[in-house]
């Protein structure tokens, strides 16, 4: 559980949207009403949007992709998604108007997720080992990125092919040692498969050399160019209702409850408090504020892509990420 002492100081500037004008800002998430989703409605909850002069309502989507081309064609002025993907498809649609503007996930959960009873806790032990991967997934997208980085022996790792609803039953199974996957989604799973907590290992390949973000907060460049108060309030609400799930993810839970009846509440929390852990309130997060990113750090993850995916262009960084509706220095969480 995170505590609420990394909170004790939060500066936020003047929302720059009247109150009295409602501006319609629809958010098209990646993924469903799952625990990382409680933070925007949080927002909604606690009135942060409405606060800012927003009407917010949050769509469910289906998949880090989904939310980019929503955004592209004007259909959401603002989304979450891949910021991988974005690169990608930005340089596949040279000049859509649509832009990372807050970085949320400043680890991505892309993982490897193993037993340590099967041999697996560091990176060399997967060699000699099976492997499972859905050939879709996005982690193992990132397989060569972290082979290169890690140095393994990639001739010694068997990989193995399973779907998505297989993945985990064969890591319960043991018929593989390890899987690829999102570290939050995987681990949990697994957990709940019978396998103890204790016996699953979570290697991270942010923790070993894979430069890469996770999702991002994104904006149709016309609408913010046409509403840049509208986007700055946006991000300013967005980070609030982070700021107060990172004090209370229980409490914030409900807030996701009132939208998800029917989810697992326990379930849906430790999932949150891993994405929280693992992805979002990061050492490089606490000292430099939430939202922006490293140049340098993003430029190497702009080239560590060149071993998965082959540019049609030369890629630009500025293309890809702005900082322009953030405050200086990112949104601060202590």
């Amino acid at each position: 559980m995170l505590h609420r002492s990394i909170l004790t100081a939060i500066g936020f500037s003047a929302i720059a949207v009247s109150a009295h004008a409602q501006t319609a800002m629809p958010f098209a998430l990646d993924w469903r009403f799952e625990g990382p989703a409680a933070p925007y409605f949080v927002a909604i909850d606690k009135g942060f949007f409405a606060e800012a002069g927003l009407a917010v309502e949050v769509t469910a989507g289906q998949g880090s992709l989904d939310a980019i081309p929503k955004v592209a064609t004007g259909a959401f002025p603002v989304g979450f998604a891949d910021i991988n993907s974005l690169i990608k498809f930005l340089d596949q649609n040279p000049g859509a108007p649509v832009i990372g503007a807050m970085m949320i996930y400043d680890k991505p959960p892309f993982a490897i997720v193993g037993r340590r009873s099967l041999g697996v806790e560091t990176p060399s032990d997967l060699e000699g080992k099976v492997l499972g991967a859905p050939p879709p997934d996005g982690a193992f997208a990132q397989w060569p990125i972290f082979v290169a980085e890690t140095g393994i022996d990639e001739s010694a790792v068997t990989i193995e092919p399973v779907g998505f609803p297989t993945r985990e039953p064969s890591l319960a199974e043991g018929t593989v040692a390890a899987v690829t996957g999102f570290s939050f989604t995987s681990f949990l799973n697994t957990a709940r498969l019978g396998v103890p907590e204790d016996d699953i290992s979570v290697i991270l390949m942010a923790d070993h050399g894979v430069d890469l973000y996770g999702n991002v907060i994104i904006v149709n460049t016309d609408f913010a160019a046409a509403n840049p108060d509208a986007v700055s309030a946006f991000l300013e609400a967005v980070a609030k209702g982070w700021v107060e799930t990172i004090a209370d993810p229980a409490a914030a839970i409900e807030s996701l409850v009132a939208v998800n009846p029917a989810m697992d509440s326990e379930l849906e929390l430790r999932r949150l408090e891993l994405a929280l852990r693992d992805n979002v309130v990061t050492e490089w997060v606490l000292a430099n504020g939430m939202g922006g990113i490293d140049a340098d750090r993003f430029a190497n993850s702009i080239e560590q892509i060149k071993l998965t995916y082959e540019y049609q262009t030369e890629p630009d960084a500025a293309l890809y990420f702005t900082d322009a509706f953030l405050p200086e220095g990112g949104f601060k969480l202590d």
